[in-house]
């Protein structure tokens, strides 16, 4: 449990992922060159940019998907946030804060990169700076029940094909 195990398994997730579009895949090559200077990236620690842990949670049946009305956003969004030393990898951090941010137990997470985004923001940190999320899909139990947290504006199961129009999240 380290910086140096986020970094490691974020860069091979990256080195593994294999984007269909020309956008990811320049996007996957950004990400590469970032990890390669930056050996504690994957900290919230580092001001010019970090990698964060997103969880794109879908019901058991993939009918709906689980957004959250992020209250600095400003938008519904997917689950997710900032990776923490005690995280062994990326795909830790993601579960840990879909667990956190959804309230449901029993998530599941599949293996590999599902996507990756990458936005501008001022964060916890107070000044501007950079998301390099790493997305991954997540499905929920039958019957699961979300309860919103202290870092949410609203939450809640949306269609998959009726989102909300401000919506930012990858279904692919």
């Amino acid at each position: 449990m380290s910086a140096e195990s986020l970094h490691a398994s974020a860069t091979s997730l990256l080195e593994t992922w294999r984007p269909v579009v020309d956008q990811d895949r320049s996007l996957r090559e950004a990400m590469l060159a970032f990890l390669g200077s930056a050996p504690r990236g994957c900290l919230r620690e580092h001001a010019p940019g970090h990698i964060t842990a997103s969880a794109v949670v879908f019901s058991h049946d993939a009918s709906e998907v689980l957004l959250t009305l992020h209250p600095k956003v400003g938008r519904w969004i997917q689950l997710g946030g900032h990776c923490e030393e005690g995280d062994e990898t990326v795909a830790d951090a993601a579960l840990r804060e879909a667990t956190e941010e959804s309230g449901i137990p029993g998530l599941r997470i599949e293996p590999g990169l599902y996507g990756a985004q990458a936005h501008p923001i001022t964060c916890s940190l107070g000044v501007p700076t950079r998301h390099l999320d790493l997305l991954f899909r997540i499905t929920a139990p039958a019957g699961a029940v979300p309860v919103r947290s202290a870092e949410s504006t609203d939450l809640r199961w949306w269609p998959v094909d009726a989102l909300p129009e401000d919506a930012e999240v990858l279904l692919y």
